[in-house]
């Protein structure tokens, strides 16, 4: 049985009432149109590669379990992952990381996956700065939080200084506890107005700008960004040099550029570079982590501090903790530490999570559920029938339904691969 799984209701406090209907995820985008997700998925089959994962390795070519663990990890790594990971004027027991995904980092799957254990710092989705210090419902509603959600981090982004400026002020005003700053976004909506990837166009501007916002407030400033615009333009290495210069307390660096986008093998090279380019200063990587093994192996190809899970932590909820248990597991020498959940574990977790949602969101929750479905599918053992009504469901006594009937059939499913589509657009980034 789960440990820490009770409810107790988020406290009203810092939660905001005026709550309006998302706009789309200007990051990461999912597709839930049974039509092109079926056929995806049978491709998929045929290829015998997972929808969302590329071609198939020993890490992604199943769900995530404990039979993908194949790496034997170095001492040094493992003493590493053992010691605390500091960041400003806070210590992580985890230097394993939630990334900042639009539409889908939001409070309950923080609070889901804290825990569970494991998980060292968790940072909310992407929020507009202007939006933010004008009290805009939605971009306060992004920012809800509760002190089981720490630590934390809010990332905000705009092109403009004052508004970033005033953004991070509002957020130390009301006792928050880091500010994390956008420059890897690569979609056009946000570089577009200057912020997100086309931040690290000009060096100079965006060093200017970091150090305006570390001179107004007192909260440790983090920066997340590309390798850089393209590949003739890698400016990465220089920015991280020059933000450990004016006292930013980290960087985490997305080992693809901004005309990558979404496609296209995370470059370790690139982060390692970076890594070199600074003498103290945290980089934490981020990039095509879906298993243990792929965590352990960034910390050990990159030298990087600390890793940033998006993805793989909705592929497996699990993986901060199968992280953790492998780490002590193997400084004392156990095998079979990063065991799987059990199938009433899985259940509570799904159960659990719709319900930490539903006291945020009411009956939006049901709409804002349903796109975890396709994610959570495979690793729940979800039979594909039961998951396609996780993507439609319309009431919570609908989704108490379903549930009972995925305990009744749990593991018929008949594929091991997640159904989860990332739609990312063919052709340039250009045209996005």
């Amino acid at each position: 049985m789960l440990t820490g799984l009770s409810l107790t209701p988020l406290p009203r406090l810092l939660l905001h009432s005026t709550l309006r209907p998302p706009p789309p995820a200007p990051c990461v985008f999912i597709d839930d149109s049974r039509t092109q997700i079926r056929r995806f998925v049978l491709a998929a089959d045929r290829r015998r590669v997972s929808p969302c994962q590329g071609p198939r390795t020993a890490s992604n070519s199943l769900c995530p379990t404990t039979e993908n663990r194949k790496l034997k990890t170095a001492p040094q790594i493992l003493e590493k992952c053992r010691t605390p990971l500091q960041i400003g004027s806070r210590l992580l027991t985890d230097r394993f990381l939630l990334a900042p995904l639009a539409g889908y980092t939001h409070l309950a799957f923080r609070v889901i996956l804290r825990r569970l254990g494991g998980l060292g710092l968790a940072t909310t989705d992407l929020v507009q700065a202007t939006m933010l210090w004008s009290g805009h419902g939605r971009s306060r509603e992004l920012v809800a939080t509760t002190p089981e959600d720490r630590p934390l981090s809010v990332q905000i982004f705009s092109g403009r200084t004052d508004d970033l400026i005033r953004a991070a002020v509002w957020l130390q005003e009301q006792g928050y506890e880091g500010v994390d700053i956008n420059m890897g976004c690569p979609m056009a909506k946000v570089n577009g107005s200057g912020g997100g990837a086309r931040l690290m166009c000009s060096t100079d501007n965006a060093v200017r700008m970091v150090e305006q916002l570390i001179a107004a407030v007192r909260l440790p400033v983090t920066v997340k960004m590309r390798l850089g615009w393209d590949a003739t333009t890698l400016t990465a290495p220089e920015l991280a040099a020059a933000f450990e210069q004016i006292g930013v307390a980290a960087v985490t660096i997305h080992g693809r550029t901004r005309a990558q986008g979404f496609h296209g093998s995370v470059n370790r090279d690139g982060i390692r570079q970076v890594v070199q380019a600074v003498r103290t200063m945290p980089v934490i990587a981020n990039g095509d982590v879906r298993t243990v093994d792929d965590a352990l192996q960034m910390l050990q190809d990159t030298g990087c501090a600390g890793v940033a899970i998006g993805r793989g932590a909705m592929l497996d909820p699990w993986i901060f903790r199968r992280i953790r248990q492998r780490v002590y597991a193997e400084s004392e020498a156990a095998d079979g530490a990063d065991t799987d959940p059990s199938p009433d574990e899985q259940m509570q977790f799904l159960e659990q999570h719709f319900e930490l949602m539903q006291q945020q969101h009411a009956e939006r929750s049901c709409v804002l559920f349903r796109k975890f479905a396709a994610w959570y599918g495979c690793t729940l053992g979800i039979p594909e029938d039961l998951e396609d009504r996780l993507r439609r469901f319309e009431s919570a006594a609908e989704f108490a339904r379903i549930v009972n009937e995925i305990r009744r059939r749990h593991g018929e499913r008949a594929r091991r691969v997640p159904t989860a589509l990332l739609k990312v657009p063919n052709g340039p980034v250009e045209h996005w």
